[in-house]
């Protein structure tokens, strides 16, 4: 009878122990470099994230049978109007298995003009540990993703015009930006 309790507390000890590290390794710990990605575009140009470094970047992972991607589709395309002609990138990482003239078709229906790439077999997804469509990954200059957002956003909205804004107007080098919308820490002032 005691074997089988010193068992029961060694079993339980273990998936406290196991669930402890999984909560302490998956808190975040400030910005993370972003996964590096090279796909092709709708012409078949390949597009490199790191290449962009020096600018923010809005990568979006998203899927043409996706009713909450199709929604925020039209506030994309009036950010990308709005800031690309400055150090802004905006691209649309479509993760359909049909390839790009499915793709090509969806882009010409809703009439967008930022750079769309294709994905087919989701491994951009599969580097950012994309779970739902769609899932938008913000990115300083510096290359760190400083906001991830899941599920669908109007990215025409003050509030996130604003921190775009702020990531155009900081630094074009150093340490990774803070995650967008947090306060500073009462000792940075």
């Amino acid at each position: 009878m005691a074997d089988r309790r010193g068992l029961r507390i060694a079993l339980a000890t273990g998936v406290l122990a196991l669930v402890a590290a999984v909560v302490l390794l998956s808190r975040s710990r400030g910005p993370m470099l972003a996964p590096d990605f090279a796909v092709p575009d709708l012409d078949g140009h390949t597009v490199r994230l790191s290449a962009l470094r020096g600018k923010v970047v809005l990568v979006n992972l998203w899927a043409t049978w996706c009713p909450p991607c199709r929604e925020e589709m039209p506030s994309m395309q009036q950010l990308w109007s709005r800031l690309h002609e400055r150090d802004f990138e905006l691209l649309a990482v479509s993760q359909d298995e049909d390839g790009a003239d499915r793709v090509a078709e969806f882009v010409h229906e809703m009439k967008l003009s930022f750079p769309v790439l294709v994905d087919p077999q989701r491994e951009v997804g599969d580097r950012y540990g994309v779970w739902g469509y769609p899932e938008t990954f913000v990115i300083d200059r510096n290359g760190y993703v400083v906001e991830r957002v899941i599920g669908p956003r109007d990215w025409t909205a003050p509030g996130e015009v604003a921190k775009l804004e702020a990531l155009l107007a900081g630094a074009t080098a150093g340490a990774p930006s803070r995650p967008v919308g947090l306060a500073p820490k009462a000792s940075e002032g």
